[in-house]
């Protein structure tokens, strides 16, 4: 494997975008967060490469279709390119819960076909996501956790007792430690 990439983790919902307990189920319920489109384009300028990995157990559920998550990535892929950014990849986990399949967070089944295409180590890298399941998905590739306090950040910081995990406000923040490391 080789580790010439600089490879960044993103949850979507709640990282990216507003997340629903009612879903995001079309790109007219899709609306980034303020600074997330942004702190993308800026990743991307330093070199890192961008990836989503997502669990989307809505189509599992049967409240959306494939397709429609393909409109919702396109119109994301869209807001990120005119920003002068790019997604690398967006890995998403369709099952519902009781399917006990490898790829819903927090298995680590997505983030290890994440290593197989980009041939990369997992080790450190950074996995920014809202969500216990995104900081266990993480420690179990020995990847780093980093938890933002958009979308269900707040909550998550609460339940969680681990003073190892890096927190930051939002994305852009995160963003700008991860560039100001890279560059030192």
């Amino acid at each position: 494997m080789t580790d010439e990439v600089k490879l960044i983790v993103l949850d979507r919902d709640g990282v990216i975008n507003e997340d629903s307990v009612a879903y995001i189920k079309s790109p007219a319920e899709w609306r980034p967060l303020a600074g997330s489109i942004e702190a993308i384009a800026t990743l991307n300028a330093a070199g890192f490469e961008i990836v989503v990995v997502s669990n989307q157990s809505g189509i599992g559920r049967g409240l959306f279709s494939e397709e429609s998550l393909e409109a919702i990535h396109r119109k994301l892929n869209e807001v990120v390119a005119a920003a002068g950014g790019r997604i690398g990849g967006i890995y998403y986990c369709p099952h519902a819960p009781d399917e006990d399949c490898e790829c819903r967070k927090p298995r680590p089944g997505l983030l290890r076909q994440v290593a197989d295409d980009f041939d990369v180590s997992l080790e450190s890298v950074p996995v920014l996501g809202d969500k216990a399941s995104d900081i266990e998905m993480a420690r179990r590739v020995g990847a780093r956790p980093i938890l933002v306090l958009t979308g269900y950040g707040q909550e998550t910081a609460g339940s969680i007792s681990d003073d190892a995990v890096e927190t930051f406000a939002d994305l852009a923040a995160a963003a700008a430690t991860l560039i100001r490391e890279a560059s030192s």
